[in-house]
């Protein structure tokens, strides 16, 4: 597997926008790689933090997470993760690593075995999900990682080793690619601001269209819209966002109050704090 090449600074991959990463933040090194072609449409990238936070002293790491479920294992846990409706905040103390995957959309409620409703908000031990497959999986990637944490070799092995636990998943049935599909229309045009624009796009009732994305997500369409747009409100507040009420109006807001109250209510933050935060860090 080989570096993802949009860790250049000209622009935002899906992980740096989706992290809210404090600019004064230096607790970690991210290492990232996309997944193998193999893996298309189950897997999307894998991404490697290592960690070293002074004692006393904590390094919260907050995220407007994309629609997907999560494999993660480290030192001390290997969870598979449901999607977080609002923040989700993971809170490094000390030293260590994680790695994990980001999953496809598709590929939650294939790992989970059953609708992904049933992780919203919550996580389990991979071997709820994987079985004696976890367990192995789990220990392969802490024996690879143990020789060094930041050697590309042993990330090399531990990213094998989730595509052989993994690997049983494909191909992606009809209703994941379908999913797979919404989630990219979704996300890859900011003129998409209402739930029928998605049903007239895949010629889908809306009651089909909220089964879909409950069974395979564990969401709503409408969360789907709002997530991209705070998404993006994020990281245009972080670059040369002008106006608060500028940003509300190239994501479609009607009005700039709204715009902060949506934004606000998930980050716990206004927009101009969150604004003033990142330019103080430039």
């Amino acid at each position: 597997m080989k570096p993802d090449s949009s860790r250049a600074p000209a622009a935002m991959d899906h992980i740096e926008r989706a992290h809210l990463k404090d600019p004064h933040d230096a607790s970690h090194v991210m290492h990232r790689y996309a997944a193998e072609p193999e893996f298309d449409g189950l897997l999307q990238r894998f991404w490697i933090p290592v960690w070293s936070v002074p004692p006393g002293r904590e390094a919260p790491q907050r995220v407007l997470q994309y629609p997907v479920a999560l494999l993660v294992v480290a030192a001390d846990y290997a969870r598979f993760y449901g999607v977080v409706p609002g923040l989700s905040t993971t809170t490094l103390t000390g030293t260590g690593w994680a790695v994990g995957v980001m999953c496809a959309p598709a590929a939650g409620a294939l790992i989970a075995g059953g609708p992904m409703s049933g992780y919203t908000d919550r996580h389990v031990d991979v071997a709820e999900v994987l079985g004696a497959e976890g367990e192995r999986l789990t220990a392969r990637v802490r024996a690879a990682i143990a020789r060094d944490p930041h050697a590309p070799e042993a990330h090399g092995a531990a990213m094998a080793a989730f595509g052989d636990a993994l690997r049983p998943f494909l191909p992606v049935d009809d209703d994941g690619r379908l999913v797979n599909e919404v989630v990219a229309f979704v996300e890859g045009d900011r003129e998409v601001v209402r739930v029928a624009q998605v049903c007239e796009r895949f010629g889908l009732s809306e009651r089909a269209l909220q089964r879909l994305v409950h069974r395979r997500l564990g969401l709503t369409p409408k969360w789907l819209i709002q997530r991209r747009r705070l998404q993006e409100a994020a990281e245009r507040l972080r670059g040369n966002p002008g106006s608060i009420g500028e940003v509300a109006a190239v994501l479609g807001y009607a009005d700039q109050a709204h715009f902060t109250r949506d934004f606000a209510r998930v980050t716990a933050m206004t927009p101009g704090r969150f604004a003033a935060r990142h330019a103080s860090g430039s």
